[in-house]
């Protein structure tokens, strides 16, 4: 790490609480040297002294850092096994589920949760609360619009039942917000909340640093009441979930044991 990365990344945790340190170095460090260059500073000192002054820019930087892609059921597969493996599992000995979506960007993932358990599971009180470290796509997420592109992976059923089209847009039922929660939450410096039965984490953990990894695990399986289950993304399976009090329950779905 050189001098004048490393002291920018001192200054970003001090201004907005952000440690740059656990993610992965080569590839933040990509994405910003492509954005700071894009803006035409030289070096990480002059591009900090910008962020400072201008919050146009600031916002820019907060965004490039979060990663901000989603979709709505996204690896059908993986939601079919939800539906008819873990949802009946976790509803075994309760009538409420209580379901945390972390890192859920502009809301596909808890919209997808919520389109699934009224539409599946009419019979369960649901409570689903989804965060992100990025107020900006939280603010998205409420609006609950998108583009038809979002959409490609949804079954044309559940398009039809909880979409409405105006102009070109989808705009999400209403009455799937009402069990809903959106919060700011940084995986990496926050509280975790206590007692959910399902914790929906996808696709993030794999730009953050080993030890980075291996804090989140932790804190997930605290966040868990036993038998809860960690659902993760494709590309982050946990090769010895059993360190974190977890074990396999399926293809990236881990039980939390005790």
């Amino acid at each position: 790490m050189t001098n004048d990365y490393k002291q920018f990344t001192q200054q970003i945790h001090t201004k907005i609480g952000i440690n740059l340190n656990l993610y992965k170095e080569s590839q933040m460090k990509r994405r910003l040297d492509a954005l700071r260059i894009k803006r035409g500073f030289q070096n990480y000192d002059s591009y900090f002294q910008a962020l400072n002054k201008d919050v146009k820019l600031l916002k820019e930087f907060t965004d490039r850092i979060t990663i901000n892609v989603s979709e709505f059921y996204r690896n059908p597969k993986r939601w079919e096994t939800l539906q008819h493996k873990v949802l009946p599992y976790l509803m075994t000995d309760r009538k409420k589920l209580t379901i945390w979506s972390a890192a859920c960007s502009t809301g596909e993932e808890p919209y997808s949760l919520a389109i699934l358990l009224t539409k599946y599971f009419p019979e369960i009180t649901f409570e689903i609360i989804a965060t992100d470290l990025d107020d900006i796509v939280l603010r998205k997420a409420k609006q609950g619009i998108y583009q038809e592109s979002a959409l490609n992976d949804l079954p044309s059923e559940l398009k039809r039942e909880f979409f409405i089209e105006k102009h070109g847009l989808f705009h999400i039922d209403s009455i799937l917000k009402r069990n809903i929660t959106f919060k700011q939450h940084n995986l990496l410096a926050d509280h975790y909340p206590r007692n959910m039965d399902l914790i929906v984490c996808r696709n993030v953990l794999i730009y953050f640093t080993d030890e980075a990894k291996k804090q989140v695990y932790r804190n997930f399986a605290n966040a868990l009441r036993k038998n809860g289950i960690l659902f993760v993304g494709s590309t982050e399976q946990i090769f010895n979930p059993a360190q974190f009090n977890f074990s396999i329950f399926d293809s990236f779905f881990y039980e939390k044991t005790r």
